[in-house]
């Protein structure tokens, strides 16, 4: 990334990439960055490149949107992996050229895949089916003449989808059905997230380092194990864990500032999920299957009034996966929500492995007199590097452990 005039410096860089080959196009600067990446969702990225003269400008038209990966490195380490989606050229009134890039973590990728095959599964490991899904945006189907590693050509329905990830192989405890029509056209990504949301689901994520051996840099999927530690009132979601000792926060010290949100707005005391329209006769009147109510009997005779929560799920056909969702919904949303988060000052002792380890967190101010001494997991992560008058941050967002 660039380096603002004056003694502000920064270790980041931004490394472009082929997003199919991995290979590098180009190292340039980028200023006003700042990126961001959770559990469970994609992250994003947003950086202007400056261009003060031809040659950066011809070396920046490499950089071309929905095939270039980007890396943003720190210290020798990737804190940040994706795809460029967006670039917008600009020109002021004084004729300064910059180039803003747009770019959001792999996982993104499925959101711009749909199903166009069908596939079913019958009591399967649900995180082998996630990975079948991946399977299928990367590799032909079993018995195609078109073998693993051959990139195929042009012509061949699989040819291109691969970019490069992969994972790894534990099982997790819990069996499920699920079935995809060709013509639905369901993005991929819906499909991993009715998997994941449910109860009994699972927490993803998309990871970038280098390998220690080889040094090249490696795109991995990571799925959440199962842990007797995640049990919830509902049931169990397998989680991402990384790290095995606490990162220890202070304030005063690494930590600069908080926010503890209580929302009632976004919980409840009972939910409802609503699935696929599955009348076929239009000569009557059809609806949505819809689950029975859910219901936190608990917080209504602690006080809370009925607050009703609510998820639409067209691409679900069966009333236990509605209700399971439902159970997942409520479950994460009961009552009022309250997602922390601290700003830190970032420095050598902080890994770029963030998410999914847990931080103790110590604050002693007037709100906490008799200081506050909890643990925490990190489930997102917004970096924001040095610029002028500006220190290099890391915004956590958290959960209880």
């Amino acid at each position: 990334m660039s380096t603002p005039a004056g003694p502000v410096t920064t270790p980041y860089r931004a490394i472009f990439c082929d997003l199919r080959t991995d290979e590098t196009i180009d190292v340039l600067p980028l200023s006003q960055v700042s990126f961001d990446d959770y559990i469970g969702k994609p992250g994003s990225l947003d950086g202007t490149m400056p261009l003060p003269n031809a040659a950066l400008a011809a070396r920046a038209q490499h950089v071309v949107e929905g095939r270039t990966a980007v890396y943003i490195e720190r210290g020798g380490d990737l804190w940040w992996g994706g795809i460029v989606w967006t670039r917008t050229l600009a020109s002021d009134t004084s004729g300064i050229l910059t180039l803003g890039i747009q770019a959001a973590t792999f996982d993104s990728y499925a959101a711009r895949r749909v199903i166009r095959r069908p596939l079913a599964y019958n009591q399967i490991d649900q995180l082998q089916i996630v990975r079948d899904l991946w399977d299928y945006m990367q590799k032909p189907p079993p018995g195609d003449p078109q073998g693993p590693g051959d990139p195929g050509t042009p012509a061949d329905p699989f040819y291109g989808g691969d970019i490069g990830v992969t994972y790894d192989d534990w099982g997790s405890t819990v069996f499920t059905s699920a079935s995809w029509n060709d013509g639905d056209e369901t993005v991929v990504a819906d499909a991993v997230d009715t998997l994941a949301n449910t109860d009994t689901g699972f927490e993803y994520h998309i990871a970038v380092y280098r390998d220690p051996v080889t040094g090249l840099r490696v795109r991995r999927l990571q799925l959440g194990r199962p842990d007797d530690t995640d049990a919830s009132p509902t049931g169990q979601v397998a989680k991402i864990r990384n790290g095995t000792t606490d990162l220890v926060l202070d304030q005063p010290g690494a930590i600069l500032s908080y926010t503890l949100p209580y929302d009632a707005t976004r919980g409840g005391t009972t939910a409802r999920a609503r699935g696929a329209d599955v009348s076929d006769d239009q000569s009557t009147q059809g609806g949505p299957i819809i689950c029975p109510e859910v219901v936190a009997a608990d917080l209504l005779q602690g006080g809370f009034p009925r607050i009703d929560l609510s998820s639409d799920n067209s691409t679900v056909t069966d009333v236990p996966t509605l209700t399971s969702l439902a159970k997942a919904q409520l479950a994460t949303s009961r009552g009022s929500v309250m997602i922390p988060d601290i700003v830190i000052r970032l420095d050598d002792l902080v890994p770029p492995a963030l998410l999914g380890r847990t931080a103790r967190v110590r604050i002693t101010d007037p709100w906490f007199t008799d200081g506050l001494d909890a643990r925490y997991r990190i489930i997102g992560v917004k970096v924001t590097p040095p610029e002028r008058g500006a220190p290099e941050t890391a915004e956590l967002f958290l959960e209880d452990v």
